[in-house]
């Protein structure tokens, strides 16, 4: 895992139909004002990137994944199939994340991030929208390491909140721990962001709905030095 200081504050919506989902992302990032939360479509944010959870397999049939489908045309399911095909052998780990060009002015990318293996897979008892938030974000920074600054803005939705059957107070407190985990660390490695996530949240049941867990990534690596010859 590398260190990155995050470059220019990233404007971060969330954005919801259903009114549960909303009044727990208010209380989850009460002391955040800088997130702007709101009850609406996800279709209606201008920004640069919106997140879209998806299946392994990248197969926008259902939920949010249909309505970015029928908006941007099918050939974004195209390009975030072929993106799995191409770095994960066609099937995306939850805990993984990809992000390709929309085919639209906005939002210009759709990053794309599995909460589940199937589609309308009862998610509420795994710790898949903490693993898919995160690895949402960590695909924000590696998108503006490769072309800086082309992301300044994001939407998200309640993951796993609907098809997942993940309940609303469960699910902001999860995106609220991906979301801090982007704050100060860059993951290079998504079995490091995953092992990472499920160590410190093993035990999550045991905790009051309403508590936040904050991550604590492992120590930085040190870097290594090339042999002289």
């Amino acid at each position: 895992m590398t260190e990155y200081p995050v470059p220019s504050p990233l404007r971060v919506v969330l954005t919801d139909i259903d009114t549960a989902v909303v009044e727990a992302w208010r209380a989850a990032f009460a002391d955040h004002p800088e997130i702007e939360i709101r009850r609406g479509s996800i279709l209606d944010e201008a920004v640069d990137a919106w997140v879209s959870p998806t299946n392994s397999r990248g197969r926008m049939d259902g939920g949010v994944d249909a309505a970015v489908k029928r908006h941007l045309g099918a050939g974004i399911q195209l390009r975030v199939q072929r993106a799995i095909r191409d770095g994960f052998a066609g099937r995306l780990p939850v805990g993984s994340a990809v992000c390709v060009p929309s085919g639209a002015v906005t939002p210009k990318f759709l990053i794309s991030t599995p909460t589940m293996e199937h589609s309308a897979q009862n998610v509420s008892e795994t710790l898949n929208v903490a693993l898919a938030c995160a690895a949402a974000f960590q695909a924000v920074h590696r998108q503006n390491e490769r072309a800086p600054g082309s992301i300044r803005s994001v939407a998200l939705v309640g993951m796993g909140a609907r098809t997942g059957r993940v309940p609303a107070r469960v699910c902001a407190n999860l995106m609220w721990t991906g979301w801090t985990l982007f704050q100060d660390h860059r993951f290079e490695d998504d079995d490091e962001l995953r092992s990472t996530i499920l160590a410190q949240l093993d035990d999550i049941e045991n905790v009051p709905q309403d508590t936040r867990v904050r991550i604590t990534p492992p120590p930085a690596r040190p870097a290594s030095r090339s042999r002289r010859r």
